[in-house]
Protein backbone atom coordinates (compact mmCIF):
# COMPACT_ATOMS: atom_id res chain seq x y z
CA UNK A 1 0.00 0.00 0.00
CA UNK A 2 1.16 3.51 -0.75
CA UNK A 3 2.13 5.72 2.16
CA UNK A 4 1.19 9.33 1.53
CA UNK A 5 3.90 11.97 2.01
CA UNK A 6 1.88 15.03 0.98
CA UNK A 7 -1.70 16.15 1.48
CA UNK A 8 -3.90 13.61 -0.25
CA UNK A 9 -6.39 14.64 -2.91
CA UNK A 10 -9.25 12.37 -3.91
CA UNK A 11 -8.70 10.96 -7.42
CA UNK A 12 -11.18 11.93 -10.12
CA UNK A 13 -12.20 8.27 -10.27
CA UNK A 14 -13.38 8.34 -6.65
CA UNK A 15 -15.17 11.66 -6.99
CA UNK A 16 -16.98 10.32 -10.05
CA UNK A 17 -17.89 7.16 -8.13
CA UNK A 18 -19.43 9.30 -5.40
CA UNK A 19 -21.61 11.04 -7.98
CA UNK A 20 -22.65 7.65 -9.32
CA UNK A 21 -23.44 6.49 -5.78
CA UNK A 22 -25.70 9.51 -5.34
CA UNK A 23 -27.60 8.52 -8.46
CA UNK A 24 -27.92 4.88 -7.40
CA UNK A 25 -29.20 5.82 -3.94
CA UNK A 26 -31.65 8.27 -5.52
CA UNK A 27 -33.01 5.51 -7.73
CA UNK A 28 -33.48 3.02 -4.89
CA UNK A 29 -34.47 5.30 -2.05
CA UNK A 30 -34.82 8.82 -0.69
CA UNK A 31 -31.60 10.03 0.91
CA UNK A 32 -31.82 12.44 3.85
CA UNK A 33 -28.50 13.76 5.15
CA UNK A 34 -28.38 15.76 8.38
CA UNK A 35 -25.62 17.15 10.54
CA UNK A 36 -22.44 18.74 9.27
CA UNK A 37 -18.76 18.02 8.91
CA UNK A 38 -16.91 21.15 10.08
CA UNK A 39 -15.46 23.01 7.10
CA UNK A 40 -11.92 22.84 8.48
CA UNK A 41 -12.13 19.03 8.71
CA UNK A 42 -13.70 18.16 5.35
CA UNK A 43 -10.34 17.62 3.67
CA UNK A 44 -8.74 15.94 6.65
CA UNK A 45 -7.16 14.87 8.78
CA UNK A 46 -10.35 13.26 10.04
CA UNK A 47 -11.76 9.88 11.04
CA UNK A 48 -15.38 9.05 10.22
CA UNK A 49 -16.77 6.18 12.33
CA UNK A 50 -20.05 4.69 11.05
CA UNK A 51 -22.41 1.92 12.06
CA UNK A 52 -22.66 -1.00 9.62
CA UNK A 53 -26.07 -2.55 9.00
CA UNK A 54 -26.16 -3.70 5.37
CA UNK A 55 -24.06 -4.47 2.26
CA UNK A 56 -25.50 -1.28 0.71
CA UNK A 57 -23.86 0.91 3.37
CA UNK A 58 -20.72 1.86 1.37
CA UNK A 59 -22.86 3.21 -1.47
CA UNK A 60 -25.04 5.17 0.95
CA UNK A 61 -22.06 6.63 2.78
CA UNK A 62 -20.30 7.54 -0.45
CA UNK A 63 -23.39 9.50 -1.49
CA UNK A 64 -23.85 11.11 1.94
CA UNK A 65 -20.21 12.14 2.13
CA UNK A 66 -20.52 13.69 -1.31
CA UNK A 67 -23.44 15.75 -0.01
CA UNK A 68 -21.19 17.07 2.77
CA UNK A 69 -18.17 17.76 0.56
CA UNK A 70 -16.10 14.87 1.91
CA UNK A 71 -14.22 12.26 -0.14
CA UNK A 72 -13.10 9.67 2.43
CA UNK A 73 -10.71 6.78 1.99
CA UNK A 74 -12.66 3.72 3.11
CA UNK A 75 -11.21 0.88 5.14
CA UNK A 76 -12.74 -2.12 3.36
CA UNK A 77 -12.51 -5.89 3.59
CA UNK A 78 -9.68 -7.51 1.65
CA UNK A 79 -12.14 -9.58 -0.38
CA UNK A 80 -13.16 -6.49 -2.33
CA UNK A 81 -9.55 -5.81 -3.27
CA UNK A 82 -9.17 -9.36 -4.60
CA UNK A 83 -12.09 -8.97 -7.02
CA UNK A 84 -10.93 -8.86 -10.68
CA UNK A 85 -12.36 -5.46 -11.62
CA UNK A 86 -13.38 -3.87 -8.34
CA UNK A 87 -10.03 -4.53 -6.66
CA UNK A 88 -7.90 -2.37 -8.98
CA UNK A 89 -10.54 0.36 -8.87
CA UNK A 90 -10.52 0.33 -5.05
CA UNK A 91 -6.74 0.67 -5.02
CA UNK A 92 -6.75 3.49 -7.57
CA UNK A 93 -9.39 5.33 -5.55
CA UNK A 94 -7.09 5.24 -2.53
CA UNK A 95 -9.11 2.97 -0.26
CA UNK A 96 -7.42 0.90 2.42
CA UNK A 97 -7.43 -2.89 2.48
CA UNK A 98 -8.28 -4.70 5.71
CA UNK A 99 -7.43 -8.42 5.86
CA UNK A 100 -9.43 -9.41 8.91
CA UNK A 101 -8.42 -12.49 10.81
CA UNK A 102 -4.89 -12.54 9.39
CA UNK A 103 -1.47 -11.55 10.69
CA UNK A 104 -1.46 -8.69 8.18
CA UNK A 105 -4.40 -6.88 9.77
CA UNK A 106 -2.07 -4.59 11.73
CA UNK A 107 -0.77 -3.27 8.40
CA UNK A 108 -4.23 -1.84 7.72
CA UNK A 109 -4.04 0.30 10.85
CA UNK A 110 -0.56 1.46 9.89
CA UNK A 111 -1.77 2.35 6.40
CA UNK A 112 -4.77 4.21 7.84
CA UNK A 113 -2.56 6.13 10.27
CA UNK A 114 -0.26 7.10 7.40
CA UNK A 115 -3.29 8.18 5.34
CA UNK A 116 -4.61 10.39 8.15
CA UNK A 117 -1.12 11.81 8.73
CA UNK A 118 -1.08 12.67 5.02
CA UNK A 119 -4.21 14.77 5.39
CA UNK A 120 -6.84 12.21 4.41
CA UNK A 121 -10.33 11.58 5.70
CA UNK A 122 -10.60 7.88 6.61
CA UNK A 123 -13.97 6.16 6.96
CA UNK A 124 -14.24 2.95 8.95
CA UNK A 125 -16.75 0.73 10.72
CA UNK A 126 -15.76 0.34 14.39
CA UNK A 127 -17.91 -2.80 14.69
CA UNK A 128 -15.63 -4.53 12.19
CA UNK A 129 -18.50 -6.26 10.42
CA UNK A 130 -22.17 -5.86 9.54
CA UNK A 131 -23.74 -5.79 12.98
CA UNK A 132 -25.92 -8.71 14.02
CA UNK A 133 -27.62 -7.16 17.03
CA UNK A 134 -31.29 -8.26 16.91
CA UNK A 135 -32.47 -4.66 17.27
CA UNK A 136 -29.92 -3.47 14.70
CA UNK A 137 -28.17 -1.24 17.23
CA UNK A 138 -24.37 -0.92 17.10
CA UNK A 139 -22.42 -3.83 18.51
CA UNK A 140 -19.47 -3.68 20.87
CA UNK A 141 -16.73 -2.13 18.74
CA UNK A 142 -13.24 -3.23 17.88
CA UNK A 143 -10.50 -0.92 19.16
CA UNK A 144 -9.05 -0.05 15.74
CA UNK A 145 -10.83 3.32 15.44
CA UNK A 146 -9.70 4.38 18.91
CA UNK A 147 -6.12 3.30 18.30
CA UNK A 148 -6.13 5.16 14.99
CA UNK A 149 -7.39 8.30 16.77
CA UNK A 150 -4.69 7.97 19.42
CA UNK A 151 -1.96 7.37 16.85
CA UNK A 152 -2.97 10.24 14.56
CA UNK A 153 -4.49 12.77 16.92
CA UNK A 154 -7.27 13.27 14.35
CA UNK A 155 -10.83 14.01 15.50
CA UNK A 156 -13.46 11.29 15.24
CA UNK A 157 -16.87 12.20 13.81
CA UNK A 158 -19.61 9.59 14.47
CA UNK A 159 -21.82 8.81 11.49
CA UNK A 160 -25.18 7.10 12.01
CA UNK A 161 -27.18 5.62 9.16
CA UNK A 162 -30.57 3.95 8.93
CA UNK A 163 -32.64 2.55 6.08
CA UNK A 164 -30.11 0.80 3.85
CA UNK A 165 -31.38 -2.53 5.25
CA UNK A 166 -34.63 -1.89 3.35
CA UNK A 167 -32.77 -1.81 0.03
CA UNK A 168 -30.60 -4.93 -0.08
CA UNK A 169 -30.89 -8.23 1.79
CA UNK A 170 -28.20 -9.24 4.23
CA UNK A 171 -27.33 -12.27 2.08
CA UNK A 172 -26.99 -10.30 -1.17
CA UNK A 173 -26.50 -11.24 -3.99
CA UNK A 174 -29.06 -13.86 -2.93
CA UNK A 175 -32.46 -12.21 -3.38
CA UNK A 176 -30.85 -9.15 -4.94
CA UNK A 177 -33.12 -8.67 -7.95
CA UNK A 178 -36.35 -8.97 -5.97
CA UNK A 179 -35.07 -6.57 -3.30
CA UNK A 180 -33.95 -3.98 -5.85
CA UNK A 181 -37.28 -4.15 -7.68
CA UNK A 182 -39.10 -3.63 -4.39
CA UNK A 183 -36.87 -0.69 -3.47
CA UNK A 184 -37.41 1.01 -6.84
CA UNK A 185 -41.16 0.89 -6.25
CA UNK A 186 -41.19 1.75 -2.53
CA UNK A 187 -38.10 4.02 -2.42
CA UNK A 188 -37.52 3.77 1.34
CA UNK A 189 -36.11 6.72 3.26
CA UNK A 190 -32.38 6.33 3.93
CA UNK A 191 -31.09 8.62 6.66
CA UNK A 192 -27.50 9.57 7.44
CA UNK A 193 -26.49 11.88 10.27
CA UNK A 194 -23.02 13.36 10.89
CA UNK A 195 -22.63 13.97 14.61
CA UNK A 196 -20.34 16.21 16.62
CA UNK A 197 -16.75 15.00 17.13
CA UNK A 198 -16.27 12.54 19.97
CA UNK A 199 -14.27 13.96 22.88
CA UNK A 200 -11.32 11.66 23.62
CA UNK A 201 -8.85 14.26 24.86
CA UNK A 202 -9.36 13.28 28.49
CA UNK A 203 -8.08 9.77 27.84
CA UNK A 204 -4.39 8.93 28.15
CA UNK A 205 -3.47 6.42 25.40
CA UNK A 206 -0.78 4.92 27.64
CA UNK A 207 -3.28 4.03 30.35
CA UNK A 208 -4.39 0.37 30.36
CA UNK A 209 -7.88 0.04 28.92
CA UNK A 210 -7.84 3.48 27.26
CA UNK A 211 -8.49 2.06 23.80
CA UNK A 212 -11.51 0.15 25.07
CA UNK A 213 -12.92 3.20 26.85
CA UNK A 214 -12.40 5.33 23.75
CA UNK A 215 -14.06 2.67 21.60
CA UNK A 216 -17.09 2.60 23.90
CA UNK A 217 -17.29 6.39 23.66
CA UNK A 218 -17.31 6.19 19.87
CA UNK A 219 -19.97 3.46 19.78
CA UNK A 220 -22.05 5.40 22.32
CA UNK A 221 -21.91 8.47 20.09
CA UNK A 222 -22.96 6.50 17.02
CA UNK A 223 -25.80 4.91 19.03
CA UNK A 224 -27.02 8.27 20.34
CA UNK A 225 -27.10 9.68 16.81
CA UNK A 226 -28.78 6.56 15.44
CA UNK A 227 -31.56 6.97 18.02
CA UNK A 228 -32.36 10.31 16.40
CA UNK A 229 -32.84 8.62 13.03
CA UNK A 230 -35.23 5.92 14.24
CA UNK A 231 -37.41 7.53 16.96
CA UNK A 232 -40.38 5.39 15.98
CA UNK A 233 -38.28 2.19 16.11
CA UNK A 234 -36.73 2.45 19.59
CA UNK A 235 -36.24 -1.28 20.14
CA UNK A 236 -36.78 -3.32 16.99
CA UNK A 237 -36.72 -2.43 13.27
CA UNK A 238 -40.01 -2.46 11.40
CA UNK A 239 -38.38 -4.04 8.37
CA UNK A 240 -37.15 -7.53 9.24
CA UNK A 241 -34.87 -9.41 6.87
CA UNK A 242 -35.53 -13.15 7.39
CA UNK A 243 -32.08 -13.99 6.04
CA UNK A 244 -30.28 -11.85 8.60
CA UNK A 245 -28.81 -13.85 11.51
CA UNK A 246 -28.92 -12.55 15.07
CA UNK A 247 -26.01 -12.59 17.49
CA UNK A 248 -26.01 -11.10 20.98
CA UNK A 249 -22.46 -12.17 21.86
CA UNK A 250 -21.10 -8.72 21.01
CA UNK A 251 -23.96 -6.65 22.43
CA UNK A 252 -22.87 -3.14 23.42
CA UNK A 253 -23.94 -1.93 26.84
CA UNK A 254 -24.80 1.68 26.19
CA UNK A 255 -23.73 4.10 28.93
CA UNK A 256 -26.39 6.23 30.54
CA UNK A 257 -26.55 9.83 29.26
CA UNK A 258 -24.36 12.17 31.28
CA UNK A 259 -21.85 9.51 32.33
Amino acid sequence: MDTPTTSWRAPLLWRAAQLLARGVVGLLGRLEVTGQVPADLRHGPLILAANHINPFDPVVLAAACRARGVAPRIMATGGLFRAPVLGPLMRRAGHIRVDRGTSAVHQSLEAAAAAVAGGSVVLLYPEGRIGLDPGMWPERGKTGAARLAFASGAPVVPVAQWGSHEVLPYRAPKGLLRAVARAVVRRPVIRVHFGTPVVLSHLNPDTPGAARRATDRIIDAITDNLARLRPDEPYWPRHVDPGRPADTARAHRRRRPGR
